[in-house]
């Protein structure tokens, strides 16, 4: 367990909630809560007691990128280098979140912009408020991009539409990411905080080996051949097949009643 309040975690049924915690700041990432994030999602990747993840912001805004004013503030000068591998570490929490073999939903409400952008589009799902504003951010402040938003965007959506979203850099409502397809589903402001917790808690509750499965499935369909994938699914399928999980769920089937899932 972290002592960094600026990234809280609950785990509760086998859900890890990972709240950014600078309401002040719209949750705009700083030193201590990139590091905090990267120490949460190791968390959530490593711990078997996690089976899935919601990725939230405190005070009603998920995140809005990286800490402007402090930029605009200065700090002390680093080398290159240095400031390459600072911000090479902080992106990991992208990459734990997008690779681990659990699901992770994004709960976006206020704004999601620049690398929060990012950071939401590495989640397997996102539910958006009505009046949540995404966008990518960068070009407008002069930066090119961050924590894999490029590579999940053009993933998600292709790279017609992930060259417009990051030159352009227009702002989207909650409605304009659904038609898109950058979000799951949009809910009334008042309704995101218990939308978000059902969806994440239903995966946590799920066949969590076989949930693994499917996403690592989907990853390998980012970039490997068409026979490794082949090969992949068929390990994944017959492996999930020898679970608890699948076997009480047969048996659910035939009794015409709720599979209870363990995660085994």
């Amino acid at each position: 367990m972290s002592d960094n309040q600026m990234v809280l975690q609950s785990l509760d049924k086998g859900l890890l909630t990972i709240t950014m915690n600078r309401p002040d700041r719209r949750n705009a990432l700083n030193p201590d809560m990139t590091r905090g994030l990267v120490e949460a999602a190791r968390r959530a990747q490593d711990d078997t007691e996690v089976r899935a993840v919601l990725m939230r912001g405190a005070g009603g805004t998920f995140c809005v990128g990286g800490d402007v004013k402090s930029m605009a503030e200065g700090r002390a000068p680093l080398p290159f280098e240095a400031k390459m591998a600072n911000l090479r570490r902080g992106m990991e929490v992208s990459r734990i979140l997008h690779q681990m073999p659990k699901p992770v939903v994004a709960q976006l409400d206020g704004a999601a912009a620049g690398a929060g952008l990012s950071m939401a589009l590495a989640c397997d799902l996102r539910v958006a408020s009505e009046s949540c504003k995404i966008t990518t951010a960068f070009a407008k402040v002069g930066f090119s991009g961050d924590y894999g938003g490029t590579y999940f965007l053009t993933q998600l959506l292709g790279s017609a539409k992930a060259r417009e979203l990051y030159l352009l850099s227009p702002v989207l409502t909650a409605h304009d990411a659904l038609a898109l397809g950058m979000v799951t589903k949009v809910v009334p402001d008042g309704e995101i905080d218990a939308a978000a917790r059902e969806l994440a808690m239903q995966l946590a509750q799920g066949p969590s080996v076989a949930l693994g499965y499917i996403k690592r499935n989907i990853n390998n369909a980012e970039h490997l051949s068409l026979e490794a994938c082949f090969d992949g699914e068929a390990i994944h399928h017959t492996r999930a097949g020898e679970t608890a999980d699948h076997k009480e769920a047969a048996k659910a089937f035939v009794e015409k009643r709720k599979a209870a899932f363990r995660g085994q």
